[in-house]
């Protein structure tokens, strides 16, 4: 989609069309006052295109104005009466110079009054100023006021170039500080991609990686410790354990290529995902905040549990308690793990005032997340009002043979 041209007046200046309009305005200015003032001095007419004519073109080739301060000066030098056209493009041909840095400040300042000096002198030289027939005598009282036009000059001159390097300055500046954003805004990019390579390794490393290997091993050893098997059978059990051999092999290798990606900008360490067992580290950071927290446990805990299972039970928790933290700062919140044969049970419940009319479909990331990581166990997850006397509640339930019963579901479909 095109972007509509800025109406700020700053931005004006900085239009491929400026150069071009100010140019044509200015040479009809100088039209103007040749027509109207009659003027037929040679010299000043064949000067005049030198200083409005390049110009038009100061923009793609500032050092034009080399051409358009000098031309100015000459002008000026035959025609004392000073044209308006030849003292604004003057004006315009130093602003350029100095804007674009062709010669440095301090030179292009002494060149300029330099040339103004000489165009005084020239002036005193020549008789410009009336004296009733005598000729200027240096010295004399009044004599310093011969030079006033080049006091002014200079004024002008240095107020030109020093107003055009101001700008400049600023010009660079703001350049210098889009520049910083620009590689700000890069690294945080590289380090936000650097960080997501890093939990997709930990996710295969700690879930998958982990889960493929137990396949392995349970395979291969299923044909030395069931008595009875059948040689198709034996041979199942063994393609069983040799793809999931290659599987792992290739684990390997995107894990490897995940970690030299991460590596060229500071990765993240690969650290285990947490388990149930960290839950006791989690509610102690939430004690230290401030909250109450307290964590119940009832049936009894199987000596394996899924990592996945395990992991999703953590996460739960862990956006529970942040939600408890945001919501209801403060208020008591009560965790309870039931440890069923089939099925994990976990319940939240704090004694907030409860969620605000909309608040649970206010388009948050966090109460989705947790069902979408509840879905993929193929459990269940809800949320809502605790009761009427306010709070909010979470419940889950996990499969806790989830992921066996559909790895048994694929093999033998």
């Amino acid at each position: 989609m095109r972007q509509k041209p800025s109406l700020r007046p700053t931005a004006w200046p900085r239009s491929p069309r400026y150069p071009y309009v100010t140019g044509v305005l200015l040479i009809l200015l100088a039209a103007a006052e040749v027509l109207h003032a009659r003027i037929t001095s040679t010299t000043v007419l064949a000067t005049l295109p030198f200083v409005v004519l390049p110009l038009l073109w100061r923009q793609r080739e500032p050092r034009l104005g080399l051409l358009v301060v000098p031309a100015a000066l000459l002008n000026f030098l035959f025609r004392p009466e000073l044209l308006m056209a030849v003292a604004v493009a003057g004006v315009m041909g130093l602003y350029t110079l100095a804007r674009h840095r062709v010669l440095h400040p301090a030179l292009l300042s002494a060149a300029a009054i330099t040339g103004s000096l000489l165009v005084n002198a020239g002036h005193v030289a020549t008789g410009v100023y009336d004296l009733g027939g005598r000729s200027p005598a240096l010295g004399a009282d009044g004599s310093l006021s011969y030079f006033t036009e080049s006091f002014v000059l200079a004024v002008g001159v240095v107020a030109t170039v020093g107003i055009a390097d101001a700008f400049r300055s600023r010009e660079e500046s703001r350049q210098a500080r889009e520049t910083a954003q620009r590689e700000l805004i890069a690294m945080e990019r590289r380090h936000a991609a650097a960080q997501e390579r890093a939990a997709i390794a930990r996710e295969l490393h700690d879930i998958v990686a982990h889960s493929v290997s137990v396949i392995a091993v349970q395979a291969e050893s299923a044909t030395y410790t069931t008595p009875g098997l059948s040689p198709p059978a034996r041979d199942g059990f063994q393609q069983i354990a040799s793809s999931a051999r290659s599987a792992l092999t290739e684990l390997r290798q995107l894990l490897s290529v995940l970690h030299a990606d991460a590596g060229a900008e500071d990765p993240a360490p690969v650290l285990p995902q947490p388990t149930l067992d960290s839950l006791e580290d989690l509610l102690e950071a939430h004690r230290s905040g401030g909250g109450q927290v307290t964590l119940r446990t009832e049936g009894t805990r199987p000596p394996v549990l899924p990592p996945s299972l395990e992991l999703t039970a953590y996460r739960i928790v862990q956006e529970a308690l942040t939600n408890a933290r945001r919501h209801a700062r403060g208020a008591a919140v009560d965790i309870l793990l039931t440890y069923e044969e089939d099925e994990l049970r976990v319940r939240i419940a704090d004694e907030g005032p409860g969620p605000l009319k909309g608040q649970l479909d206010s388009g948050g990331h966090g109460l989705s997340g947790m069902r979408e990581r509840a879905t993929l166990l193929g459990g269940r997850l809800t949320c809502g009002p605790a009761g009427p006397g306010g709070g909010f509640l979470v419940e889950a339930g996990l499969p806790v043979r989830a992921g066996a019963k559909s790895f048994a579901e694929g093999v033998y479909e």
